[in-house]
């Protein structure tokens, strides 16, 4: 994998933080902000696409109408 160098600002309690984890866990900065990335990059590609197949299921028809979810809801803290 080819790597490029990037750079951008953190505020200085941040850089504390991720210098103190770092050390903890034996690595180095680039790690762990290269590992905060990857995760950050999964849960939004995972999120646009759980928007999109509800997009696709509403489309099709294959919604739950709003009133069930509001008497669904409104059962459940009922039984509470």
């Amino acid at each position: 994998m080819s790597m490029q160098t990037i750079s951008f600002r953190m505020n200085r309690k941040q850089v504390k933080a991720l210098d103190k984890l770092a050390q903890r866990q034996d690595r180095d900065r680039t790690h762990l902000l290269n590992e905060a990335v990857s995760v950050y990059l999964e849960i939004q590609e995972w999120q646009i696409e759980q928007i999109r197949k509800g997009i696709r299921e509403a489309d099709a028809g294959q919604a739950v109408p709003h009133e069930e979810v509001v008497a669904y809801w409104d059962r459940k803290f009922k039984e509470r």
